[in-house]
């Protein structure tokens, strides 16, 4: 019941009657506390003694009553599974009992049964990916194809290197003045702007109507900043090398100061990303992209090799063999198969036979005849170098101070006439410092992530990338001491079978490098030879289907058949007639690069000397391919 102030003061209580207390009404309080307390601690104490008469039996029953009941709580509730109904037999037949557990379910239903594995989803492709296997998924396996020049792109200085997407879409070209410039092929090639008169006249293109180039952008490409002094204006450096992501989203170029400028091509392009500074200033002359594209490969004529990490920018690693000036750079392609074999397996007279890699190919009966057909002459007027179009032949058809001889049954000619030279012949002199030839042992264990270099001394050198320790995992190949000192180009095979490198004498060797699982040597397959007149061999650029190559000389361009060239037909007769295709465009010009796209559908060619000597007709030529079946 609530009261009011008013109650209060009418019964004559106020605050001060309630809140009165007193020291005696203090110690009987705490009196009364003391004594429940004792009371309690009594209690306490006859319990402690009524359990300590309890007798033993007493207290494991009421331990076990105890664990009973805590089994119990913490038993799951498991509802009894009715078993199904037994299926009914034919008529006329009884079913079969089945064993039954006490619990009423059948012994085969008890029994465990594995738990099904989790299904691995497969990663979907990724667009890149599919819009690459799409631009060969057509690739077939021509005959012979035709290049022609369509489209010329004159440039105001000599033009060093070439890049390409994978579909054709940019071209970008690097020249001396230090400009990049991005070009779209297919509206040059599909419209309908030619070359002007002047433009005619720089291009050297006498006859006939041809396409000119149509330029998207341009941009420079910088010398590396110099905190100490910054310039007022940006110093421009001449691109060396060019190298672009598949699907032309950056680009990267190599300068004569040994840096390495990343730009963006398709989305804002000419934009610098970053700047990589290596190879001690020197000029970068190759760059090679790793196959996913997360790092690239450099070359420089201060002789090394490095690779770099493209998401941190760094250099990662170095590949110094003999200091010699680099001229290439390559990864092995990823091998391919083309109808199921390749065109190196050699043949003796129609048959194939398996290539021997330990020691030289012998057959009963005839080992001198065999050392007969392997030996070839060392003059220019051999075999292998004749060709109709420049030799003089006789009345009779054959070549001056020759006589056609005919075939000996018992000597028999095998597909790779320069493998027996390789093991007969002397080899060249060793470079100092210059790693070991790869011989049997050492390739056995080589990985297939091989990268190639080429230097300016002929010298070819295989690295196993996957081996880092100084002297394993390199070596170089075979080349014999009549070969001239200089190879200014090399490259792999489509399929990553062969290289092939370009000679100072206007010949092309071709090594057979293919990794078998067992031990092998690579050797040389064959050399081919232009005539002499086309001087050195500048540039060499493999076809996509593996058996075609275009060399490049001081006169043409040559289209090989490095399949046939220099094989026997059926009755064992050299093939006679021109063995190589000429393909006009540049006459008198130190080719620099050629590339071929991944579906043999354009061919470009740029023209410099690359730094070394020689002129330049400062055009570039779009080529068209066209397959002969």
């Amino acid at each position: 019941m609530a009261y009011s102030g008013s109650e209060d003061e009418g019964l004559g209580l106020d605050d001060a009657d309630f809140d009165r207390t007193t020291e005696g009404d203090d110690d009987i309080d705490d009196e009364i506390l003391d004594a429940l307390e004792g009371d309690l601690a009594a209690e306490a104490a006859a319990e402690a003694t009524e359990v300590d008469e309890d007798s033993p039996s007493d207290e494991s029953s009421d331990d076990d009553d105890d664990v009973d009941e805590d089994e119990q709580l913490r038993k799951p509730v498991v509802q009894e599974a009715v078993p199904p109904p037994l299926p009914a037999g034919p008529p006329g037949q009884a079913s079969a009992a089945v064993p039954r557990t006490a619990t009423g379910v059948s012994s085969v239903e008890a029994s465990p049964t594995e738990a099904p594995s989790p299904t691995l989803l497969a990663r979907p492709t990724s667009p890149a990916s599919l819009r690459r296997a799409a631009i060969t998924a057509s690739l077939t396996h021509p005959r012979s194809y035709t290049v022609e020049a369509i489209c010329a792109i004159p440039h105001p200085v000599p033009t060093h290197s070439l890049a390409a997407s994978a579909c054709m879409t940019h071209l970008l070209t690097g020249s001396d003045d230090g400009y990049v410039r991005d070009y779209d092929i297919f509206s040059a090639v599909n419209g309908k702007l030619f070359l002007t008169a002047p433009q005619r006249h720089h291009c050297s293109v006498i006859e006939g109507l041809m396409k000119a180039g149509q330029i998207r952008c341009w941009w420079e490409n910088p010398a590396p900043p110099d905190a100490a002094a910054p310039p007022e204006e940006p110093v421009l450096c001449p691109v060396y090398s060019l190298a672009m992501h598949s699907d032309a989203l950056w680009a990267l170029a190599g300068s004569d100061r040994g840096h390495v400028n990343l730009f963006t091509v398709r989305h804002d392009p000419g934009r610098l990303i970053h700047c990589m500074p290596g190879h001690r200033g020197r000029p970068i002359s190759g760059l090679s992209l790793q196959h996913d594209e997360m790092g690239f490969f450099s070359a420089g004529w201060d002789g090394s090799a490095l690779q770099w990490d493209l998401n941190t920018g760094q250099c990662v690693r170095n590949f110094t063999a003999h200091s010699a000036q680099l001229t290439a750079i390559a990864v092995r392609p990823v091998v391919r198969q083309y109808d199921g074999h390749h065109w190196s397996s050699p043949t003796l007279r129609g048959k194939h036979i398996a290539p021997d890699f330990g020691q030289a190919a012998m057959t009963s009966g005839a080992p001198a005849a065999l050392d007969a057909a392997y030996k070839m002459e060392d003059d220019t007027k051999s075999e292998m170098s004749y060709d109709p179009l420049f030799d003089e032949p006789d009345a009779d058809g054959e070549p001056d101070g020759q006589s056609q001889r005919p075939a000996q049954s018992g000597a028999p000619r095998l597909a790779f006439p320069g493998a027996h030279a390789q093991e007969t012949g002397r080899s060249a002199p060793a470079p100092r410092n210059a790693p070991p030839v790869v011989g049997s042992t050492m390739y056995s264990a080589f990985s297939p992530d091989i990268l190639m270099t080429a230097s300016i001394d002929g010298q070819v050198i295989l690295w196993d990338t996957r081996v880092n320790a100084p002297g394993r995992g390199v070596g170089r190949l075979w080349m014999s001491e009549k070969t001239p000192p200089w190879c200014v180009s090399a490259c792999w095979s489509a399929d990553g079978a062969q290289i092939y490198a370009g000679r100072r004498n206007g010949t092309v060797d071709a090594w057979d490098v293919r990794q078998t699982g067992r031990p092998g040597t690579p050797r040389i397959l064959k050399t081919l030879r232009n005539p002499v007149s086309s001087g050195v061999i500048s540039c060499v650029v493999a076809f996509p289907d593996g058996r075609h190559i275009a060399c490049a000389s001081n006169d043409n361009i040559r289209l090989w058949n490095v399949a046939e060239a220099g094989e026997p037909d059926a009755s064992g007769k050299m093939k006679s007639g021109v063995q190589f295709k000429i393909i006009p465009g540049h006459h008198g010009g130190f080719i620099s690069q050629m590339l071929v796209d991944p579906a043999a559908r354009f061919m470009v060619t740029a023209s410099s000397n690359r730094g070394w000597h020689g002129e330049s007709t400062r055009t570039v030529f779009v080529h068209e391919i066209k397959h002969l079946r």
